[in-house]
């Protein structure tokens, strides 16, 4: 059964690997022509929209590899059918059960690869194409309002007007409060970039302190303000939830509990990212009934049923989390929901061959 396990992962990663291929140069077709509209802004030529088109590819890759295992697992099945191979394996003794935990300790491999490639890649280099985007186009990071940034810092409430890809504040206001919410202090800044251990370096500094009978107004050319607000929380400005690292995910799910906001989104995406390997493994589970009683069928369809599984699988992903969010289902169940469902499916299906 060694040999048979080394034989059946091979044919599932060179298929699988196949699929992959094929499936990021669909979406690489795709981000290419959606970013023609924006052909010509500043500088942002041919050169840098195939750089942008590049770099989303790691992010590409964590979300179809799930689906392009569905679909290189059902069609190397399929051919290890109609070649009588699977018949072999089958008359041999070796249950299906046997070969869906063969299935499983290949679906691992691939999940390593893609928990790797969303940890650590994907969010570098997404944060990567957003920020050469913008620059190209000479723009700032799209804001929240049309008064900017908001963002709400313990008894303090900031507004940024803008966020350059590089990290700098420009047009920062600060209103700051008691612990009845009464107006203490507010207080306006030009720019400002983070300097580490001090926090911000503010430039050309505004400040009104509001006292008792009277106002105090102030002003400096420099000051320090330390914040929670850092460059690693201004990533989610730059990176998509869904295309964000576990750390980041924790860290700013933390800063908007701390703060009293709703985190549900953020919440929902850091449980799709854990039970992300789980849903790898329902995936090649899944391909397997496609084998059962292949031999004389045509692949052409039960690789079509296999791609329409996995777009149905993304799909219930997808609708589970934004209903989630909207009807606030605990995070988990969001993310279980797509993975659980497709797991009763296949094992119902291969119980049902194994019956007949």
């Amino acid at each position: 059964m060694t040999v048979v396990s080394r034989y059946l992962r091979r044919e599932v990663y060179s298929a699988t690997g196949l699929v992959v291929l094929a499936l990021l140069g669909l979406f690489s077709l795709f981000d290419l022509i959606g970013e023609l509209d924006d052909f010509g802004e500043g500088s942002y030529r041919l050169r840098a929209m195939f750089v942008y088109v590049g770099l989303n590819l790691p992010g590409h890759l964590y979300q179809i590899l799930p689906v392009a295992a569905l679909i290189g697992t059902t069609l190397a099945l399929t051919q290890m059918a109609q070649q009588s191979e699977y018949t072999v394996l089958r008359t041999s003794g070796v249950s299906a059960w046997r070969i869906a935990r063969v299935l499983a300790r290949a679906g691992l491999a691939l999940a390593l690869i893609g928990v790797l490639v969303g940890e650590l890649v994907a969010p570098w280099t997404e944060r990567a194409a957003q920020a050469m985007r913008l620059q190209a186009k000479a723009t700032v990071i799209a804001q929240e309002f049309r008064s900017g940034l908001w963002v709400k810092d313990e008894n303090s409430f900031v507004n940024v007007t803008q966020v350059t890809p590089q990290g700098r504040l420009v047009g920062i206001k600060v209103y700051e409060f008691d612990a009845q919410w009464v107006l203490q202090r507010f207080w306006s800044a030009k720019d400002g970039e983070y300097s580490g251990a001090t926090g911000w370096r503010m430039n050309d500094v505004v400040e009104t302190r509001f006292l008792a009978d009277s106002t105090t107004v102030s002003r400096s050319a420099q000051a320090d303000w330390k914040s929670v607000l850092t460059p690693e929380l201004l990533t989610v400005l730059l990176v998509k939830p869904n295309e964000m690292s576990i750390v980041n995910l924790w860290q700013y799910v933390q800063h908007l509990r701390e703060n009293k906001q709703a985190a549900a989104r953020y919440e929902i995406a850091l449980w799709r990212k854990v039970v992300y390997p789980g849903g790898m493994l329902v995936m090649l589970v899944l391909a397997l009934p496609f084998a059962q009683q292949a031999r004389r069928a045509s692949a052409g369809p039960r690789v079509f049923a296999g791609i329409m599984l996995g777009l149905a699988f993304y799909f219930l992903n997808t609708l589970a989390s934004h209903a989630g969010w909207l009807y606030q289902w605990p995070p988990v169940v969001s993310a279980l929901v797509a993975p659980l469902a497709f797991l009763g499916v296949a094992l119902g299906l291969i119980a049902f061959f194994e019956r007949r």
